[in-house]
């Protein structure tokens, strides 16, 4: 899954094909607008709490089962998250690339000034 809200260059071809749990999340370095950041990063287990935590960035592989027991409509990700971190069921990587959360104006001309420089410098 990936937030429509972001952009990255993550490589995706990175992401774990079978999980290990329920859940594998991407975090990032938290940025200037979410300094507290979301989550923990461990021994390559997220969890929901500790003293560095980092961003999560909207990227994941989430199992069908994280959803067991979820009714049909609109409803929040962070709670089954956490309660699957709390059993030990999320893994996740630290992503040190170019990504930002793109919900606002002054982020998304941020995104189009990367891509303008990145395509006049041919990467």
């Amino acid at each position: 899954m990936v937030n429509g809200d972001v952009f990255t260059d993550y490589p995706f071809g990175r992401l774990p094909q079978r999980l290990e749990g329920q859940a594998h999340l991407v975090l990032v370095d938290n940025p200037p607008q979410h300094p507290e950041g979301d989550f923990a990063l461990r021994d390559g287990r997220v969890d929901p709490n500790g003293a560095e935590r980092h961003t999560f960035s909207g990227v994941s592989v989430l199992s069908p089962a994280l959803f067991d027991g979820c009714e049909p409509g609109a409803f929040a990700l962070a709670p089954l998250l956490r309660r699957a971190m709390e059993r030990g069921r999320v893994t996740g990587e630290h992503y040190g690339g170019y990504w930002v959360d793109v919900g606002t104006l002054e982020r998304l001309q941020q995104v189009d000034r990367y891509l303008r420089e990145k395509r006049i410098d041919g990467d």
